[in-house]
């Protein structure tokens, strides 16, 4: 998936002419999402992580990226230190939500399917929420027919890509995210995002049976701005 977007960039890392590792970054936006990086478990602990990041943050730097974020494994220890090391100051606790669609709604909150005139819409609501906007995402997301947003009254006040681990959502308020989720007919992937301190919309989602599957951290170098509204971050960030 990532290897045929032109908006991604990729590396591998090669020993004795074979690959052992690789890495990512998400160029679609103002800000930069690195990952997915692996390494082969029988080189681990040689260094290969740390040259497929030092990599793509030199990536980063010459582009002139004025922010650089990821989403790292809560139970690696070691890249949770590589990264710190590396420059990436922690922002959030992040839960893996999983389980059976909801089927529900709330009423007042209209969900549908996003269309390329809604973007703009998205955008500023992005921008207001996050400071920067992912409309290069959410441009993809609509082609792929993955796209919904919440209306309230004639207005657009949230909006997701998926909900799902490589889908982030942008809402004014947890009610707005709350129809997302509740609409969603699937999460695909190990499941969705959610900061661990929003405590309401966490509680919401236990109450209504989806079960927590693993913890993740958000991370970030440069630019970052404190969410102003509720949010669920993709994988990447």
């Amino acid at each position: 998936m990532l290897l045929g977007h032109p908006g991604f960039y990729g590396i591998v890392a090669e020993l004795d002419g074979r690959v052992v590792g690789s890495n990512f970054m998400d160029e679609r936006a103002p800000i930069a999402g690195v990952g997915p990086i692996t390494v082969d478990p029988k080189v681990q602990n040689r260094g290969v992580g740390g040259h497929l990041m030092v990599n793509v943050l030199e990536r980063a730097r010459q582009k002139k990226y004025p922010g650089v974020r990821l989403v790292q494994a809560a139970y690696h220890m070691r890249s949770l230190s590589l990264y710190t090391k590396l420059g990436y100051d922690t922002r959030e606790t992040l839960s893996t939500m999983q389980g059976p669609p909801l089927n529900l709604t709330i009423p007042g909150y209209n969900v549908r399917a996003a269309a390329d005139s809604d973007v703009e819409a998205c955008n500023r609501l992005c921008i207001r929420v996050h400071g920067h906007d992912r409309g290069s995402e959410l441009a993809d997301a609509i082609k792929q027919r993955r796209a919904m947003v919440v209306e309230r009254g004639d207005r657009i006040s949230g909006y997701t890509t998926a909900i799902a681990f490589f889908g982030h959502t942008v809402g004014e308020t947890n009610d707005d995210v709350q129809a997302l989720i509740g609409a969603a007919g699937s999460f695909e992937g190990p499941g969705f995002l959610l900061p661990s301190r929003n405590a309401e919309l966490m509680r919401w989602c236990l109450t209504h049976g989806l079960r927590v599957i693993q913890q993740m951290t958000l991370m970030t170098i440069g630019l970052y701005n404190e969410p102003a509204g509720a949010w669920l971050p993709s994988v990447l960030y």
